[in-house]
């Protein structure tokens, strides 16, 4: 145990011997490792922040809305508007197989809401239950709608978060009733707060029956009387994507008359496809982001490398002075063995502490949408600190090894 204290002790002074020198390897060390994680660290904020964003729509949700089909095939000249309707939506649900749960959706953003408190704005959705099942909705107070709610057109309300708080201020709201266009409804439920900042959009919708919606509310406008905003629905699995939405076009195309390999005759989103964009753009920047980041670790291990060198080099006296005084060559290793561990792993811990700090600071400032703050990813903190602490202790224990084969005599006649 003594014997470990003095080799500790010994270490400490022969750094504090070389201020300088040790601080230039140290910081080389935090440089090289700090900047790596930072990198893949801002990487990795984009992509949980673009992941949460997406989930925040619903798990693999599609969407198909009114279009423009030529009335000549693959001539847009000729082309005319078609609007959505609900036997689109019926004969989805019958025909397509690889479809899984799907709801037709009316919106309005131009109803009026009141209640005894405050009025207010947003948008009203007309929809089915299993809307509830394809959006990501989850609920904050009361219940979701239900199967009753639509065959028997209750007049019942679910509000978004932001649209509770403006028309109830601090006060509850299940069991309550709002006014629509001076039309009565009672409050079942309310959402919880979706999105971060001032996202508010979706927090400003009310949701209400479909048929409730369809019977008082329709769609403003000529021959829009039957017709919907759009449809909802996502594939029985995320792999069957393409196949689903071949289907729900197959569909629309045949009701409207015209062919659906004609790309531009549809309007829609695929979630399963932009996220499937976004990974493999996530994937090269991660790439190009780990690439910097490994030069610039590289370049710190070189630097470590260079200086481990020069510093055992310089030592060889002192290597010939200890065997002469009697030490072996497994006590002059280890301890250049724990120097190299102490200065390297000690060096990349203090980088990893200043990576962490500056992106706690990037994390308390505002982000832009679609960023998450960065973090720490474990698996590269582990790789960047494990490489330079092997790196620097490869450089100090091959010329220390070398140095202690030598006769003492030797050794003490280097220069």
């Amino acid at each position: 145990m003594r014997a470990v204290v003095d080799i500790f002790a010994q270490i400490f002074r022969d750094l504090w011997a070389h201020k300088l020198r040790s601080f230039l390897t140290m910081f080389g060390i935090a440089w090289g490792v700090g900047s790596l994680l930072l990198l893949v660290g801002l990487g990795e904020g984009f992509r949980s922040g673009n992941k949460r964003q997406m989930a925040e729509f619903g798990k693999d949700i599609m969407f198909i809305f009114p279009g423009r089909a030529p009335v000549v095939a693959g001539s847009m000249h000729s082309a005319r508007t078609y609007l959505l309707t609900y036997q689109d939506y019926m004969d989805t649900r019958r025909e397509a197989p690889h479809v899984g749960d799907a709801s037709p959706v009316l919106a309005r953003s131009d109803l009026h809401a009141v209640s005894e408190f405050a009025n207010a704005n947003g948008e009203v959705i007309g929809v089915e239950p299993q809307y509830g099942l394809i959006r990501y909705l989850p609920l904050k107070q009361g219940r979701w709608l239900n199967e009753l709610d639509e065959t028997q057109r209750r007049n019942v309300v679910v509000l978004g978060d932001e649209l509770t708080k403006n028309l109830f201020p601090g006060r509850p709201v299940v069991g309550t009733t709002i006014l629509i266009n001076g039309l009565r409804f009672e409050v079942i439920g309310s959402v919880q707060r979706v999105g971060r900042g001032d996202e508010n959009s979706t927090n400003m919708r009310a949701y209400i029956p479909f048929r409730v919606m369809a019977t008082y509310f329709p769609l403003k406008g000529n021959n829009q009387e039957k017709a919907i905003s759009f449809i909802n629905y996502r594939p029985r699995v995320a792999a069957e994507h393409l196949l689903a939405q071949e289907d729900v076009r197959k569909i629309v195309a045949r009701n409207h008359g015209f062919d659906y390999h004609d790309e531009n005759a549809f309007e829609g989103w695929d979630t399963v496809k932009q996220t499937e964009m976004m990974g493999a753009i996530f994937d090269a920047m991660n790439m190009f982001l780990g690439s910097v980041g490994l030069v610039t670790l590289l370049l710190g291990a070189i630097g470590v490398i260079n200086i481990m060198l020069v510093v055992v080099s310089e030592r060889t006296r002192e290597i010939g002075l200890r065997k002469a005084l009697g030490a072996t060559n497994r006590s002059i290793l280890f301890q250049f063995f724990l120097e190299g561990i102490l200065l390297t792993l000690g060096s990349g811990l203090i980088g990893m502490g200043l990576a962490a700090g500056l992106m706690a600071l990037i994390g308390g400032q505002p982000i832009a949408e679609g960023f998450d703050p960065p973090k720490i990813v474990p698996m590269s903190a582990m790789v960047a600190i494990g490489s330079l602490t092997l790196a620097g202790v490869a450089a100090g224990l091959y010329p220390a090894r070398k140095a202690a084969m030598l006769q003492p005599v030797d050794a003490l006649r280097q220069e």
